[in-house]
């Protein structure tokens, strides 16, 4: 089987288990949806903090670092070397540097399709 087909399958079968699970979360407890997202980044700054998301993002690519969870990684993995480098000043500076381009993105799309789409307030 080719590399880049196995890559493809592992980022799928992470980040569906991932997604599994947030499904799960939303139809078997009373969370909503927003607690729910808050605790997939609390989960990938834990899991990050303790050195297993490391691992994960290793064996699945974007399955790991798509979701939630991975943005939760690139926060602590950003604070950590933001400290390493700069010391304490780094805590308030290391996840904003890290995760600016996705956030930008996230904000420049969003701005992109809402401007394309023209959406439309529910009823």
């Amino acid at each position: 089987m080719s590399p880049v087909i196995l890559s493809f399958i592992k980022a799928f079968l992470v980040g569906g288990a991932i997604c599994v699970v947030g499904q799960i979360l939303l139809d078997k407890t009373r969370l909503t949806a927003g607690r729910i997202l808050v605790g997939f980044v609390v989960a990938g700054v834990i899991l990050g903090a303790f050195g297993i998301y490391s691992h994960i993002a290793q064996f699945a690519g974007a399955g790991a670092s798509i979701p939630l969870t991975g943005f939760g990684y690139t926060l602590a993995k950003g604070v950590k070397t933001a400290v390493d480098s700069e010391g304490f000043v780094g805590i308030f500076s290391g996840a904003i540097r890290a995760s600016a381009s996705g956030i930008t993105a996230a904000v420049v799309f969003g701005l992109l399709f809402a401007i394309i789409s023209k959406p439309k307030m529910k009823k």
